[in-house]
């Protein structure tokens, strides 16, 4: 197993931070952003900043913005991921449908919500 880098700059802190805040792996997110878990690793530990379109892809995928970011705003306060396993594992896969095309976003929440309202229909019936 190779030896765990410490970030090398503020920018790599804070991305390591919003990375595992958000419970994602480095290839989890280096999939969200098209890119590769080495090149997400290079920017949590060796590189100062990676280039400015990876930048703006990577504070979309963590959902910050890019001043929170590169650290020139505040990061607003974000609720932590739940401690139930199960809860984790669905905020996951919802953090992953973010990169889907907005009309696949749409037909996941859509179909979300018919389950969740059936469900519900369901239970008040019983």
């Amino acid at each position: 197993m190779p030896k765990k880098v410490p970030p090398s700059s503020p920018f790599g802190e804070r991305l390591l931070r919003l990375r595992r805040d958000r419970g994602l792996t480095q290839g989890q997110l280096a999939e969200l952003v098209d890119s590769s878990q080495r090149a997400i690793s290079s920017y949590e530990t060796v590189l100062d900043f990676p280039p400015t379109q990876v930048v703006v892809e990577l504070a979309r995928a963590l959902g910050v913005s890019t001043d929170e970011l590169l650290g020139l705003r505040a990061p607003k306060s974000r609720q932590a991921l739940p401690d139930d396993p199960e809860a984790r594992r669905f905020w996951k896969k919802f953090q992953l449908v973010l990169s889907l095309p907005e009309k696949d976003r749409r037909a996941v929440i859509r179909l979300v919500n018919s389950l969740v309202s059936s469900n519900t229909r369901h239970r008040q019936a019983s």
